[in-house]
Protein backbone atom coordinates (compact mmCIF):
# COMPACT_ATOMS: atom_id res chain seq x y z
CA UNK A 1 0.00 0.00 0.00
CA UNK A 2 1.68 3.64 -0.84
CA UNK A 3 -0.83 5.89 0.93
CA UNK A 4 -1.41 9.60 0.07
CA UNK A 5 -2.34 10.88 3.42
CA UNK A 6 -3.02 15.05 3.56
CA UNK A 7 -2.98 16.60 6.77
CA UNK A 8 -0.71 13.64 8.01
CA UNK A 9 0.88 16.39 10.56
CA UNK A 10 -2.18 17.51 12.16
CA UNK A 11 -3.69 15.60 15.14
CA UNK A 12 -5.96 12.59 13.63
CA UNK A 13 -3.35 12.72 10.08
CA UNK A 14 -0.41 12.26 13.08
CA UNK A 15 -1.89 8.94 14.25
CA UNK A 16 -2.93 7.40 11.04
CA UNK A 17 0.28 8.33 9.97
CA UNK A 18 1.90 6.44 12.95
CA UNK A 19 -1.28 3.29 13.04
CA UNK A 20 -0.44 2.77 9.43
CA UNK A 21 3.84 3.17 9.04
CA UNK A 22 4.21 1.56 12.46
CA UNK A 23 1.06 -1.22 12.66
CA UNK A 24 0.72 -2.35 9.21
CA UNK A 25 4.08 -1.20 7.15
CA UNK A 26 2.33 0.36 4.61
CA UNK A 27 4.11 3.82 2.90
CA UNK A 28 2.70 6.75 3.66
CA UNK A 29 3.20 10.29 2.20
CA UNK A 30 1.93 12.73 3.65
CA UNK A 31 1.05 15.67 2.18
CA UNK A 32 0.70 18.31 4.71
CA UNK A 33 1.64 22.71 4.40
CA UNK A 34 2.15 23.03 8.25
CA UNK A 35 -0.06 25.46 9.10
CA UNK A 36 -0.68 26.44 12.44
CA UNK A 37 -2.09 23.44 13.75
CA UNK A 38 0.43 21.06 12.54
CA UNK A 39 3.44 19.87 14.20
CA UNK A 40 6.23 17.97 13.27
CA UNK A 41 6.51 16.45 16.44
CA UNK A 42 3.58 14.54 16.00
CA UNK A 43 5.40 12.42 13.23
CA UNK A 44 8.97 12.69 14.75
CA UNK A 45 9.16 9.10 15.39
CA UNK A 46 8.51 8.55 11.41
CA UNK A 47 11.18 10.62 9.84
CA UNK A 48 14.43 7.54 9.98
CA UNK A 49 11.61 5.15 8.58
CA UNK A 50 11.55 4.45 4.81
CA UNK A 51 7.94 4.14 4.24
CA UNK A 52 7.42 7.61 5.26
CA UNK A 53 7.50 10.61 3.21
CA UNK A 54 6.44 14.50 4.10
CA UNK A 55 5.65 16.38 1.67
CA UNK A 56 4.94 20.40 2.93
CA UNK A 57 2.82 21.23 -0.15
CA UNK A 58 -0.95 22.85 0.28
CA UNK A 59 -4.11 20.63 -1.31
CA UNK A 60 -5.20 23.93 -2.82
CA UNK A 61 -2.17 23.97 -5.46
CA UNK A 62 -3.55 21.98 -8.46
CA UNK A 63 -0.67 21.89 -10.13
CA UNK A 64 1.75 20.37 -6.69
CA UNK A 65 -1.14 17.54 -6.05
CA UNK A 66 -0.90 16.43 -10.32
CA UNK A 67 3.07 16.37 -9.30
CA UNK A 68 2.44 14.61 -6.23
CA UNK A 69 0.12 11.68 -7.64
CA UNK A 70 2.58 11.61 -10.63
CA UNK A 71 5.68 11.21 -8.46
CA UNK A 72 4.35 8.80 -5.88
CA UNK A 73 1.59 6.69 -7.95
CA UNK A 74 -0.48 5.57 -4.60
CA UNK A 75 -3.03 2.97 -4.64
CA UNK A 76 -5.23 5.37 -1.89
CA UNK A 77 -5.29 8.59 -0.26
CA UNK A 78 -6.74 9.44 2.89
CA UNK A 79 -7.80 13.16 2.55
CA UNK A 80 -7.73 14.86 6.60
CA UNK A 81 -6.35 18.03 5.40
CA UNK A 82 -8.77 20.54 7.03
CA UNK A 83 -9.17 23.56 8.86
CA UNK A 84 -11.23 22.19 12.06
CA UNK A 85 -11.43 24.62 15.08
CA UNK A 86 -15.41 26.06 15.27
CA UNK A 87 -14.60 28.77 17.20
CA UNK A 88 -12.06 29.81 14.21
CA UNK A 89 -14.39 29.47 11.47
CA UNK A 90 -16.78 32.04 13.23
CA UNK A 91 -14.08 34.60 13.49
CA UNK A 92 -12.53 33.70 9.97
CA UNK A 93 -14.69 31.82 7.60
CA UNK A 94 -13.51 32.24 4.50
CA UNK A 95 -10.53 30.18 5.72
CA UNK A 96 -12.00 27.28 6.08
CA UNK A 97 -13.85 27.65 2.76
CA UNK A 98 -10.16 28.15 1.07
CA UNK A 99 -9.16 24.75 2.40
CA UNK A 100 -12.15 22.92 3.29
CA UNK A 101 -14.11 23.47 -0.38
CA UNK A 102 -11.26 24.46 -2.88
CA UNK A 103 -8.97 22.18 -1.12
CA UNK A 104 -11.10 19.01 -1.29
CA UNK A 105 -12.43 19.90 -4.90
CA UNK A 106 -8.36 20.52 -6.04
CA UNK A 107 -7.53 16.82 -4.81
CA UNK A 108 -10.16 15.32 -6.11
CA UNK A 109 -9.66 16.73 -9.51
CA UNK A 110 -6.38 15.57 -9.55
CA UNK A 111 -6.35 12.35 -8.24
CA UNK A 112 -9.22 12.24 -10.98
CA UNK A 113 -7.18 13.05 -13.20
CA UNK A 114 -3.88 10.97 -12.17
CA UNK A 115 -6.64 7.99 -12.10
CA UNK A 116 -7.83 8.25 -15.67
CA UNK A 117 -4.05 8.07 -16.70
CA UNK A 118 -3.77 4.39 -15.30
CA UNK A 119 -4.17 0.97 -15.98
CA UNK A 120 -8.01 -0.60 -15.39
CA UNK A 121 -6.13 -2.81 -12.75
CA UNK A 122 -4.94 0.10 -10.87
CA UNK A 123 -8.02 1.67 -10.85
CA UNK A 124 -9.68 -0.72 -10.07
CA UNK A 125 -7.15 -0.92 -6.53
CA UNK A 126 -7.45 2.80 -5.90
CA UNK A 127 -9.82 4.16 -3.09
CA UNK A 128 -10.00 7.47 -1.80
CA UNK A 129 -11.43 8.41 1.71
CA UNK A 130 -12.52 11.61 2.72
CA UNK A 131 -12.57 11.96 6.85
CA UNK A 132 -15.91 14.29 7.90
CA UNK A 133 -17.12 14.85 11.28
CA UNK A 134 -20.62 15.03 12.79
CA UNK A 135 -21.24 17.74 12.93
CA UNK A 136 -22.31 18.09 9.16
CA UNK A 137 -25.68 16.52 10.75
CA UNK A 138 -26.39 19.55 13.07
CA UNK A 139 -27.74 19.35 16.70
CA UNK A 140 -29.71 16.87 18.54
CA UNK A 141 -32.14 17.09 21.17
CA UNK A 142 -30.95 15.22 24.73
CA UNK A 143 -33.23 12.34 24.23
CA UNK A 144 -32.63 12.49 20.38
CA UNK A 145 -31.76 8.98 18.50
CA UNK A 146 -28.00 9.36 17.41
CA UNK A 147 -26.79 10.11 13.93
CA UNK A 148 -27.24 7.49 11.33
CA UNK A 149 -25.11 7.61 7.98
CA UNK A 150 -28.28 8.49 7.17
CA UNK A 151 -29.10 11.77 8.99
CA UNK A 152 -29.98 14.65 7.15
CA UNK A 153 -27.07 17.23 6.95
CA UNK A 154 -27.99 20.66 8.91
CA UNK A 155 -25.10 22.46 9.58
CA UNK A 156 -24.57 25.18 11.90
CA UNK A 157 -21.26 26.76 12.27
CA UNK A 158 -19.12 27.91 8.95
CA UNK A 159 -16.77 25.03 9.96
CA UNK A 160 -19.60 22.25 9.62
CA UNK A 161 -20.68 23.74 6.54
CA UNK A 162 -17.13 23.32 4.68
CA UNK A 163 -17.54 20.14 5.84
CA UNK A 164 -20.88 19.26 4.81
CA UNK A 165 -19.84 21.21 1.56
CA UNK A 166 -16.55 18.91 0.60
CA UNK A 167 -18.87 15.50 1.73
CA UNK A 168 -21.08 16.81 -1.36
CA UNK A 169 -17.93 17.44 -3.17
CA UNK A 170 -16.84 13.79 -2.92
CA UNK A 171 -19.85 11.90 -3.64
CA UNK A 172 -20.73 14.08 -6.39
CA UNK A 173 -16.77 12.92 -7.73
CA UNK A 174 -17.63 9.95 -7.12
CA UNK A 175 -21.23 9.61 -9.22
CA UNK A 176 -20.24 11.87 -11.87
CA UNK A 177 -16.73 10.83 -12.66
CA UNK A 178 -16.45 7.22 -10.74
CA UNK A 179 -13.84 8.00 -8.55
CA UNK A 180 -13.90 4.75 -5.73
CA UNK A 181 -14.87 6.90 -3.24
CA UNK A 182 -15.64 6.38 0.72
CA UNK A 183 -16.50 8.56 3.43
CA UNK A 184 -16.71 8.43 7.18
CA UNK A 185 -18.05 11.18 9.52
CA UNK A 186 -16.88 10.92 13.20
CA UNK A 187 -17.45 12.07 16.65
CA UNK A 188 -14.94 14.27 18.89
CA UNK A 189 -11.71 12.53 18.78
CA UNK A 190 -8.86 12.89 21.65
CA UNK A 191 -5.96 11.59 22.73
CA UNK A 192 -2.04 12.29 22.40
CA UNK A 193 -0.50 15.37 20.02
CA UNK A 194 -4.34 17.05 20.40
CA UNK A 195 -3.49 20.93 19.65
CA UNK A 196 -4.25 22.92 22.64
CA UNK A 197 -7.02 24.69 21.54
CA UNK A 198 -9.48 21.94 21.69
CA UNK A 199 -11.52 21.71 25.23
CA UNK A 200 -9.44 18.45 26.30
CA UNK A 201 -5.78 19.25 26.09
CA UNK A 202 -6.76 23.18 26.34
CA UNK A 203 -8.53 22.21 30.06
CA UNK A 204 -4.97 20.21 30.81
CA UNK A 205 -2.76 22.62 30.87
CA UNK A 206 -4.72 25.40 32.02
CA UNK A 207 -5.39 23.30 34.95
CA UNK A 208 -1.75 22.71 35.25
CA UNK A 209 -1.09 25.75 35.13
CA UNK A 210 -3.58 27.00 37.72
CA UNK A 211 -5.40 29.36 35.18
CA UNK A 212 -9.11 29.54 34.98
CA UNK A 213 -11.26 26.68 32.80
CA UNK A 214 -13.52 28.34 30.97
CA UNK A 215 -17.09 26.30 30.41
CA UNK A 216 -19.24 27.93 27.20
CA UNK A 217 -22.82 28.21 28.54
CA UNK A 218 -23.91 25.68 31.56
CA UNK A 219 -21.70 22.92 30.26
CA UNK A 220 -24.97 21.15 29.14
CA UNK A 221 -23.68 20.33 25.62
CA UNK A 222 -22.76 17.02 24.59
CA UNK A 223 -20.30 15.20 22.80
CA UNK A 224 -19.55 11.24 22.18
CA UNK A 225 -15.58 11.16 22.22
CA UNK A 226 -13.39 9.01 20.18
CA UNK A 227 -9.76 7.98 21.25
CA UNK A 228 -7.75 8.74 18.20
CA UNK A 229 -5.99 5.77 18.22
CA UNK A 230 -9.08 3.92 17.97
CA UNK A 231 -10.32 6.14 15.34
CA UNK A 232 -6.51 5.84 13.20
CA UNK A 233 -7.32 2.02 13.01
CA UNK A 234 -11.22 2.69 11.67
CA UNK A 235 -9.55 4.84 8.72
CA UNK A 236 -7.20 2.14 7.51
CA UNK A 237 -10.04 -0.69 7.84
CA UNK A 238 -12.30 1.12 5.84
CA UNK A 239 -10.17 1.84 3.04
CA UNK A 240 -9.22 -1.94 2.96
CA UNK A 241 -12.85 -3.66 3.65
CA UNK A 242 -15.15 -0.63 2.92
CA UNK A 243 -17.67 -0.55 0.07
CA UNK A 244 -16.96 1.93 -2.72
CA UNK A 245 -19.18 4.58 -2.39
CA UNK A 246 -20.37 3.89 0.96
CA UNK A 247 -20.37 6.36 4.16
CA UNK A 248 -19.41 4.56 7.69
CA UNK A 249 -20.10 6.53 10.94
CA UNK A 250 -17.59 6.17 13.56
CA UNK A 251 -18.15 7.28 17.09
CA UNK A 252 -16.77 6.28 20.40
CA UNK A 253 -20.22 5.49 22.25
CA UNK A 254 -19.09 7.48 24.74
CA UNK A 255 -21.04 10.79 25.57
CA UNK A 256 -20.17 13.09 28.52
CA UNK A 257 -21.43 16.77 28.74
CA UNK A 258 -19.20 19.33 28.25
CA UNK A 259 -18.95 20.21 32.05
CA UNK A 260 -18.41 16.31 33.02
CA UNK A 261 -15.49 16.17 30.94
CA UNK A 262 -13.42 19.06 32.54
CA UNK A 263 -14.54 17.96 35.76
CA UNK A 264 -12.68 14.30 35.14
CA UNK A 265 -9.59 15.82 34.18
CA UNK A 266 -9.56 17.98 36.81
CA UNK A 267 -10.16 15.09 38.86
CA UNK A 268 -7.30 13.49 37.44
CA UNK A 269 -4.92 15.95 37.89
CA UNK A 270 -5.47 16.45 41.42
CA UNK A 271 -4.30 13.12 41.89
CA UNK A 272 -1.51 13.07 39.24
CA UNK A 273 0.26 16.37 39.05
CA UNK A 274 -1.60 17.65 43.10
CA UNK A 275 -0.97 21.18 44.14
CA UNK A 276 -2.05 23.17 47.25
CA UNK A 277 -5.03 25.10 47.70
CA UNK A 278 -8.44 24.27 46.61
CA UNK A 279 -9.38 22.03 44.20
CA UNK A 280 -9.12 22.48 39.94
CA UNK A 281 -12.56 22.05 39.45
CA UNK A 282 -12.66 25.73 41.98
CA UNK A 283 -11.27 26.52 39.12
CA UNK A 284 -14.34 26.27 36.66
CA UNK A 285 -15.97 29.58 34.98
CA UNK A 286 -19.35 29.53 32.76
CA UNK A 287 -19.11 31.55 30.30
CA UNK A 288 -20.91 33.30 27.62
CA UNK A 289 -21.48 30.64 24.91
CA UNK A 290 -20.66 30.27 21.38
CA UNK A 291 -22.62 31.14 18.49
CA UNK A 292 -24.98 28.66 17.34
CA UNK A 293 -23.29 26.19 19.52
CA UNK A 294 -25.22 22.64 18.98
CA UNK A 295 -26.72 20.71 21.82
CA UNK A 296 -25.76 17.03 21.23
CA UNK A 297 -23.67 14.85 18.85
CA UNK A 298 -24.21 11.42 19.23
CA UNK A 299 -23.09 8.77 16.85
CA UNK A 300 -24.85 5.41 15.79
CA UNK A 301 -21.51 3.23 14.76
CA UNK A 302 -23.51 0.39 14.27
CA UNK A 303 -22.81 0.06 10.52
CA UNK A 304 -18.85 -0.02 10.91
CA UNK A 305 -19.46 -2.55 13.31
CA UNK A 306 -21.77 -5.16 11.82
CA UNK A 307 -20.16 -5.10 7.92
CA UNK A 308 -16.50 -4.30 8.68
CA UNK A 309 -16.03 -5.75 12.50
CA UNK A 310 -14.66 -2.46 14.45
CA UNK A 311 -15.38 -1.32 17.72
CA UNK A 312 -13.81 1.09 19.79
CA UNK A 313 -11.44 -0.24 22.13
CA UNK A 314 -10.42 2.48 24.53
CA UNK A 315 -13.25 3.64 27.25
CA UNK A 316 -13.38 7.57 27.73
CA UNK A 317 -12.16 6.78 31.37
CA UNK A 318 -9.26 5.12 30.21
CA UNK A 319 -8.41 7.06 27.49
CA UNK A 320 -8.60 10.64 29.65
CA UNK A 321 -6.34 9.02 31.84
CA UNK A 322 -4.00 7.90 29.00
CA UNK A 323 -4.36 11.51 27.50
CA UNK A 324 -3.50 13.29 30.55
CA UNK A 325 -0.61 11.21 31.66
CA UNK A 326 0.62 11.95 27.84
CA UNK A 327 0.61 15.37 28.25
CA UNK A 328 2.21 15.51 31.69
CA UNK A 329 4.87 13.90 30.23
CA UNK A 330 5.29 15.40 27.14
CA UNK A 331 5.28 19.12 28.10
CA UNK A 332 7.84 19.93 25.36
CA UNK A 333 5.44 19.17 22.51
CA UNK A 334 2.67 21.31 23.75
CA UNK A 335 4.96 24.25 25.52
CA UNK A 336 7.01 24.53 21.95
CA UNK A 337 3.72 24.98 19.98
CA UNK A 338 2.62 27.80 22.64
CA UNK A 339 6.32 29.39 22.92
CA UNK A 340 6.00 29.16 18.69
CA UNK A 341 3.17 31.74 19.30
CA UNK A 342 0.78 29.50 17.20
CA UNK A 343 -1.77 29.69 20.15
CA UNK A 344 -1.76 31.70 23.59
CA UNK A 345 -4.82 30.00 25.39
CA UNK A 346 -7.18 32.63 24.82
CA UNK A 347 -10.74 32.46 23.61
CA UNK A 348 -11.48 32.41 19.47
CA UNK A 349 -14.73 32.48 18.43
CA UNK A 350 -16.01 34.80 20.53
CA UNK A 351 -16.86 37.71 18.59
CA UNK A 352 -19.27 36.49 16.30
CA UNK A 353 -20.15 39.76 14.47
CA UNK A 354 -23.83 39.12 14.17
CA UNK A 355 -26.68 40.70 12.59
CA UNK A 356 -29.20 41.02 14.51
CA UNK A 357 -32.59 42.17 13.00
CA UNK A 358 -34.50 45.22 14.06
Amino acid sequence: MRLLITGGCGFIGSAVCRHAVEKLGWTVINVDCMTYAASEGSTAGLVDSSNYIHECVDIVDRTEMDLIFTRYRPTAAIHLAAESHVDRSIDGPMAFVRTNVNGTASLLDAAKSFLAAQSDKEQLKFRFLHVSTDEVFGSLDHDSARFTEKSPYDPSSPYSATKASSDHLVRAYGRTYRLPVLLTNCSNNYGPFHFPEKLIPLTIIKALRGEVLPVYGNGMNVRDWLYVEDHAAALCLVLQKGAVGESYNIGGDEERTNLQVVEAICDLLDVKAPKSGPARRDLIRFVEDRPGHDLRYAIDASKIKQKLGWKPSVSFVDGLERTVDWFLTNEDWWQDILDRGNYDGGRLGATSQRVDAV
